[in-house]
């Protein structure tokens, strides 16, 4: 009886330790030991009135005729906080994060760090609970009361959101926008920023993070604070998904508090139609094949359903994730009439992906003693597999390194490309298109260029700077830790990438030879307060940089009635358009921060923010190279060819800069049709971090026999490595739309 009863409790003992672990596990993984993500506290100091005309002195000499009374403000219209989830992963000690990046740090960062004129916060929709939404507003608002009383502010911020759509195939795929809202009013503000969602399901798998049992093992298995919060922070947006505003009510009647979503962007649209306020839709990541599916093409968003001229005016051109500007022919996936999917053949400068997984089986399959007819076959099987798998493409080949892809998926010969490049979601591409639905009222995208960060580090305009890879970049630790372990077998294996979530299915760790520093907004602005800055935006008086603070100036000088217009300007036009342009170099950079910044922040507060270093002009103007011109003329008529239509570059003139700028001026005496123009000002070359994406060895014909990716993990590559290669920065002007004027 005393065997058996001490048997008893032992067993009752076991139970009962059980069922404490798996409710400290759950109460860990439910946020009950974490703490709320909250917006933290800016500081209330501005910037000396002196220093922001400062800003505008330093431009005045070098502005052209015409522009006698308007200055060059830099902006960033693209920034998350850890609101946002993907930020929230990275900013985990076990991927290298160190912590919180709340709003106040955005705002702290945008004035005395990157000294900006103008920026916007734009975290994922998804994960902006009803508190969140409340306290970002909040911050954004105090953001904009710091200044010393001058009339002119020293930085404006505006408030938005990103809606984060990720469809698995071309056909249910629209990418990304951020909006931004011209007011902070409590009036002008919709109740609930508005999320994305798939066709059928919330798109809450879009950068959703970590599952229940993940939270807890991450916590347990760390031991810090961080991970903890991390049970907070997905709980707080697990409720809020489950408290979905119903559908067909008008916005102005749903709940305060409910989560609302648009699946598609015509019902973006539309329900920012029913808000009735000023708001600017820019697409951006349009060519990042890290999430955007094979064969996805811009063609089918432009229409009456799925763009907005009034809302959605700009694309962001350039980022921290790469350049989306240039065209090619060439194309990741094959499809034939039944929409199957198949591999195409490698050109002289693209591999595909697909492609690329059918060598790594067939040199495996030789190594292991095969016949080579079998690893053929295999071979063959690989690139079906790959090419039907979308953006897992990777996945069916088991067990691989980072160099077993060499260049695969990548544009080779475009400026600093966003990663497994889409050609048909670039600007060019945009910028060709014609929808004929309606033969007497075609329709076009006329957009506008800015460039933009996309960082999630609450480091708005980080590009000042080519220094700090793992600050300044999206760079991110290993998280192979959320897969299963392979073999390098010499098979492939099939895909179905419906059953993988974002995280799953993204190739995370390559990606990380393909962040650079940020990009910026140029904009041609009548004065620096939030009025002037909306009325640039929406005329187009724009321009992207990839992050230097270059002056670009381009004109039409002979429009209609002999005026002259700027760049995003469009007109109509029966005789030969004459323009001019001019750029000029950014100031070279001092090291260290501004005695404002430090007087600001204090000592302590000026490390952790700015890394001690800050945007710190000096004097001297680096060098215009040259200044190219790219000419596109949309399509005139159903299914015309898009290649002829994009001459990159159409003229080129070669600038003898000696610090004073390059102007060049020219004429079309081929103008016979609609046409299209825009400038690209190309810098001296310098350092950039990730300069050389993955750092190719070259044989003798350019062939990329090996590469030296820029790994994410400090064991692989110190984080003290920038990575940095010569590149030759650029500033891209916004397009001149000129329309030709048939005689009667």
């Amino acid at each position: 009886m005393k065997v058996s009863s001490v048997a008893k409790w032992s067993g009752l003992s076991l139970v009962i330790s059980v069922l404490v672990v798996v409710a400290v596990l759950y109460a860990v993984a439910k946020g009950a030991f974490g703490t709320h993500e909250g917006p933290g506290k800016i500081s209330m100091t501005p910037i000396p009135a002196a220093h922001i005309a400062a800003r505008k002195a330093r431009q005045s000499p070098f502005a052209p005729s015409g522009h006698d009374t308007d200055q060059i403000l830099f902006g960033d219209l693209h920034a998350h906080t850890t609101l946002s989830a993907d930020a929230f992963i990275m900013s985990l000690p076990i991927l290298g994060g160190d912590g919180s990046k709340p709003q106040a740090n955005a705002c702290d960062y945008a004035r005395y760090c990157s000294a900006l004129d103008f920026w916007s916060i734009n975290d994922h929709a998804e994960q902006l609970t009803s508190r969140r939404w409340s306290e970002t507003k909040d911050v954004m608002r105090q953001c904009n009361a710091v200044y010393d009383g001058e009339p002119q502010p020293d930085t404006v911020a505006f408030l938005g959101w990103e809606w984060t759509q990720m469809g698995t195939t071309p056909e249910d795929h629209y990418g990304h926008r951020n909006v931004i809202l011209k007011s902070l009013d409590e009036a002008d503000i919709p109740t609930r920023p508005i999320a994305a969602s798939s066709p059928g399901q919330l798109q809450d798998d879009a950068h959703a993070g970590l599952n229940v049992v993940q939270r807890a093992l991450l916590a347990l298995g760390t031991l810090n604070e961080r991970a903890l919060d991390a049970g907070k922070y997905y709980t707080e947006t697990d409720n809020a998904h489950r408290n979905i505003c119903p559908v067909g009510v008008p916005v102005r009647d749903l709940p305060s508090d409910c989560m609302e979503f648009a699946e598609t962007p015509a019902d973006l649209f539309d329900k920012l139609e029913e808000w009735g306020m000023e708001a600017i839709v820019i697409p951006h990541g349009t060519t990042w094949g890290n999430y955007t599916p094979p064969g996805s093409t811009w063609k089918k968003q432009l229409g009456p359903d799925h763009h907005h001229s009034k809302f959605q005016t700009h694309v962001e051109l350039y980022s921290g994730h790469g350049n989306s500007e240039e065209y090619r022919e060439w194309r990741s996936v094959a499809f034939d009439k039944r929409g199957q999917a198949s591999c195409p053949e490698p050109t002289d400068n693209y591999i595909p992906t697909c492609w690329r997984a059918g060598e790594i089986i067939r040199e495996r399959c030789l190594g292991a003693g095969e016949e080579t007819s079998e690893c053929a076959s295999r071979a063959k099987d690989a690139r079906k597999y790959a090419a039907r798998a979308g953006v897992a493409a990777h996945l069916v080949v088991p067990g691989y390194t980072l160099e077993d892809w060499l260049d695969a998926g990548q544009c080779q010969d475009c400026f600093l490309p966003a990663f497994n490049y889409r050609p048909r979601g670039s600007a060019q591409f945009m910028l060709s298109q014609t929808n004929f639905d309606d033969p007497d009222n075609p329709q076009r995208l006329e957009f506008g260029f800015i460039g933009s960060s996309d960082n999630h580090k609450s480091r708005a305009g980080n590009g000042y700077k080519e220094i700090d890879r793992r600050e300044n970049t999206e760079t991110t630790g290993d998280v192979s830790f959320l897969r299963l372990k392979q073999d390098p077998a010499p098979f492939a294996d099939p895909v179905d990438i419906q059953l993988l979530d974002a995280t799953g299915r993204a190739e995370i760790s390559r990606i990380n030879s393909f962040f650079s520093t940020g990009g910026l907004v140029g904009l041609h602005a009548s004065g620096r307060d939030r009025d002037a800055i909306w009325a640039s935006l929406q005329q187009k008086n724009s321009y992207a940089t990839s992050g230097e603070r270059m002056l670009l100036w381009f004109d039409l000088m002979n429009g209609p009635a002999g005026r002259q217009h700027p760049m995003g300007s469009s007109v109509r036009l029966a005789h030969i358009p004459e323009f001019r342009v001019k750029a000029v170099g950014a100031l070279e950079q001092k090291p260290g921060c501004p005695d404002y910044s430090r007087e600001a922040l204090g000592e302590d507060r000026l490390n952790a923010l700015c890394r001690a270093e800050c945007h710190n002009p000096g004097t001297t103007r680096k060098r215009i190279d040259r200044i190219e011109v790219i000419k596109i003329t949309p399509q005139a008529f159903e299914g015309e060819a898009v290649g002829p239509l994009i001459q990159d570059p159409w003229l080129s003139h070669t600038c003898l800069d000696e610090g004073q700028g390059c102007t060049f001026t020219f004429s079309d005496p081929d103008y016979n049709r609609d046409s299209v123009y825009y400038a690209r000002a190309l810098q001296e070359e310098s350092l950039a971090v990730n300069g050389d994406n993955l750092r190719c060895t070259r044989d003798e014909n350019g062939k990329c026999i090996d590469v030296n990716p820029c790994y994410g993990d400090e064991s692989r590559t110190d984080f003290q490595d920038d990575c940095l290669a010569p590149v030759q920065e650029r500033a891209w002007s916004s397009p001149i739309f000129v329309n030709k004027v048939r005689a009667e």
